[in-house]
């Protein structure tokens, strides 16, 4: 099972793991549509920040990494595993039948004895759906679910260092896909499909309503007039069971307000935790061009500058940003937007800064920690953070 092709190889899911999976000795080609990703991938180039993949791409490139817009590569592969996601729609319902498409569209260039490997979130029941469509097609259904649970940009790290969850419709496909994970994984973990479907899921809404608690918290608190940042750091200061509560900020990205709807759907709307997660996080955007109004009055024809425009910190990743929310809202108050962002195409922090009436950070970037920000701002991500105070209470 050497040879191994990833069908939307080129994406955020699909580089990661071909990187991971050359730089272990199988041949791995990069299936994808988007030509200008796959021209930078063959002169090696990545189509976007990912920590430590630049060595190993150099390293393989043209040996045992290549990508290709050539569909008819896949027939010449012992594994072919898909990358795709399960969107979901305006009325935040699963689109099973984008995953099925994109399946069906390579069945004709499949062999049965392949093994083939769900990589990317997808609907619980969904994984049991493409066994009956190969069933149905080649008779036999060798098929595996390995969801990825890597962090965005530290995603090569994660491959090697975090257990791999393996499901499987067969015995034989458990086996082939554990050999394979076993070769760059420390751990594999055996799971039902729907359990695995199931456990993808709940770890990214997890995370969305630990990020929605925050939110809520400091809406609380900064609605009083009070710094939240203040009995934030105090509440943390060397008190264990404080170790793990999130600072706020903006729950954004491609993956934790779909997956929480997803779950949603899936206990037919009845998961009202997901469902006030997502208000809260969504409406988080609002308060705080609200904050901001309230430190400068109507925002009608002032500059407000939004720093940062990624989904995370000291990543070049837009998908789903709230910061594009933010920009809409202050422009929807008839305010002059201008935006900085280190990782993106825009106009200079200097320049910005020197127009500036208001400010909004965005994205907690590292290379905006220590600015002097001489105009009303809001920031919710704590980059400022006051400290709690020491008693002033000499010993007696």
């Amino acid at each position: 099972m050497n040879n191994i092709c990833i069908v939307g190889g080129c994406g955020h899911v699909g580089i990661p793991l071909g990187l991971a999976l050359a730089s272990r000795g199988f041949d791995v080609a990069l299936i994808d549509t988007n030509a200008s990703a796959v021209e930078k991938v063959n002169s090696g180039i990545l189509p976007f920040k990912e920590e430590g993949a630049e060595e190993i791409l150099k390293a393989h490139l043209g040996k045992t990494l290549i990508a290709t817009t050539d569909m008819q590569v896949v027939g010449k592969q012992d594994v072919v595993i898909f990358v795709t996601g399960t969107p979901v729609d305006e009325h935040h319902n699963p689109k099973i039948n984008d995953v099925l498409n994109v399946i069906s569209a390579y069945l004709h260039l499949m062999r049965k004895e392949q093994l083939v490997i769900l990589r990317s979130t997808i609907f619980p029941g969904t994984t049991e759906v493409i066994a009956n469509l190969l069933e149905k097609h080649f008779g036999v259904a060798n098929l595996a679910y390995c969801p990825e649970r890597i962090v965005q940009g530290k995603g090569i790290d994660e491959i090697f260092t975090l257990p791999q969850i393996i499901a499987s419709i067969t015995e034989d496909a458990f086996c082939e896909a554990s050999a394979i994970f076993s070769k760059v994984s420390p751990k594999v973990i055996r799971l039902q499909p729907k359990e695995a479907e199931l456990a993808k899921l709940i770890t990214n809404t997890w995370r969305y309503l630990e990020f929605a608690a925050a939110n809520a918290f400091y809406m609380m608190v900064e609605n009083d007039g009070l710094d939240f940042y203040t009995i934030f750091n105090a509440m943390k200061d060397d008190y264990p069971r404080a170790k793990h509560f999130p600072g706020a900020g903006l729950a954004a990205g491609p993956c934790l307000f779909k997956d929480t709807m997803q779950l949603s759907v899936f206990y037919r709307n009845q998961f009202f935790l997901g469902q006030s997660a997502m208000l809260v996080n969504e409406g988080l955007p609002n308060f705080l061009v609200d904050q901001l109004e309230k430190k400068m009055g109507p925002l009608k024809g002032k500059r407000i500058a939004i720093l940062g425009m990624t989904f995370k910190a000291n990543n070049d990743d837009t998908r789903e940003s709230l910061s594009f929310k933010i920009k809409k809202l202050l422009e929807f108050e008839m305010a002059e937007v201008l935006v900085n962002d280190p990782y993106l195409t825009t106009d200079s922090l200097d320049y910005v800064l020197e127009r500036a009436e208001g400010v909004i950070i965005g994205t907690p970037h590292d290379e905006y920690k220590g600015l002097k920000i001489k105009v009303p701002f809001v920031d919710c991500w704590g980059i400022y953070p006051t400290q709690a105070g020491a008693s002033d209470c000499a010993d007696k």
